[in-house]
Formats: structure tokens, sequence, C-alpha cells
């Protein structure tokens, strides 16, 4: 293993997220701010709990993995195309690296850069709600296996994508309304058993159940099946990228 290689794609990454800093820790704390003023305030005052618990608080995490998914798959899906956009992905793929190294760099650096975003709108939450987590460390496993899994989702959009325009297309078209169909901001409890079930089909559920469940004990579905779900998924992404590199597609003309 190369890891010169792989540290010199992931100090290069997360040099170019340091330099807008600013831009990228503004935005997802006030889109967090304004869910709290919408959901938290508006709804929460009509709904006061949810599975015994104040409704500002069942909503965080949702909060947070929305904000992870979103940051995972934009951060990587961007990281990989850039090279390919101006032409220097040519310069890794004969330099004396494998595939390996290369993705590692870049999903190392996605992900990354997507907990620190993540943990700055957990702290921005709890200055709106009293938070007790109630396992920390299943709460820490979940996030970095999620980063790590939708970064290498994003990956994938990155290499796919033949414009800036596709690299907007998934997250906006496909993971933003999943995670909200997927129980980030209510229990599938509250739903009418036809739509719950449907809802049991929705891949996020497993991710913001499973999260809910580190914090307050409560999910939707039992934490081993949200686990074995996200596993399955990493799996998943990782046999596609390795058949990427394999066949070229995409990456080689």
């Amino acid at each position: 293993m190369n890891w010169q290689s792989v540290m010199a794609i992931y100090r290069s990454e997360m040099l170019r997220f340091f330099r807008t800093i600013t831009q990228s820790i503004v935005s997802p704390v006030l889109s967090t701010v304004l869910y709290f003023v919408v959901f938290g305030s508006a709804i929460g005052g009509r709904i006061q709990s949810v599975d015994g618990i104040s409704y500002g608080a069942f909503i965080v995490p949702g909060l947070v993995m929305l904000t992870l998914l979103q940051q995972s798959v934009s951060n990587a899906s961007f990281g990989i195309y850039y090279p390919k956009f101006i032409g220097t992905i040519f310069e890794h793929l004969s330099a004396p690296m494998s595939f390996v190294e290369i993705v590692m760099g870049y999903v190392g650096a996605a992900a990354s850069k997507a907990l620190f975003v993540a943990s700055i709108i957990l702290v921005t939450a709890s200055l709106f709600v009293e938070l007790h987590i109630m396992h920390p460390v299943w709460m820490v496993a979940f996030l970095v296996l999620t980063s790590i899994s939708f970064s290498l989702l994003g990956f994938i959009i990155g290499i796919w994508a033949k414009t800036f325009e596709q690299l907007q297309l998934i997250p906006l078209l496909v993971i933003t309304p999943l995670v909200f169909l997927g129980g980030a901001f209510y229990s599938t409890s509250m739903l009418p058993p036809a739509w719950a079930t449907v809802s049991h089909f929705n891949p996020v559920l497993y991710l913001v159940s499973g999260f809910r469940w580190s914090f307050f004990e409560v999910s939707d579905v039992s934490v081993g099946v949200s686990l074995a779900a996200i596993s399955v998924f990493l799996v998943a992404c990782i046999a596609a990228i390795w058949w990427i590199f394999k066949t070229g597609w995409r990456i080689k003309p």
C-alpha cells in the first residue's frame, strides 16, 4: 500500500475544503436553523412528542443524517469529477498507484469533510434542544459507516457524470427525497399501515432509524437490520467501484 499517494490525494482534497470552510459550514448551519424554526417550532407546537421524545429532539438525528448524506455524496462526486473534467485523472491512472489507493484518498477526504460538517450540525442542534446520547459508540459507528458508504456512492456518481448538472441530479432528485420520506422528521408508526409498509422499502429509513436508536433507543426497525442494510450497501458500492476500474467505464477513452 502506497500511503504517500493516499495522503497526497487526501491532503489536496482537505486543503480545498478548508479554503472554502466558511461556505462549507455556513450553509448547512443556516439550513439546520431553518429546519428547527419550521419543523421544531411550527410543527413541534402541534406535535409535543413522538415515542415519548420531544419533537425538537426527535428530528435531530434526521437532520444530521440529511446533512451527512448530502455532504458525503457532493464532496466525493465533485472530488473525482473535477480531475476527470480537466484531464488530471489520467495522471492518477498512469502513476504507480492502485485504484484502491485512489479511492481511499478521495473517499477518505469526502467522508472526513462530511463528518466534520455533521459534527457542526450536531453541536448547532444541541443549542436548540437538550440531547442525551444513549449509545455514543454506536452513534459514531453509524456516522462513519454512513459517511464512507455514501462517499463511495458519490465517487460512483462523479465517475458517471458527464456534466456538472449531472453531479446534482441524484443528490437533489433522489437522496434528499429519500431522506424526507425515510422517517427523518416522523416515525413510521405515525403513518397509515399501507404507507408504513411502503416506507420500509426506502433504504434511508434504516440509516435514520439506526442512528436515532443510538440517541434515544427508539427505532422503526431493529438496530441489527439497520447495520446489515448499511453493510450491504457498503459492499455493493465497493463492488461497483472495483468493476469501474476493472473495465475503465467512463474513466478511460
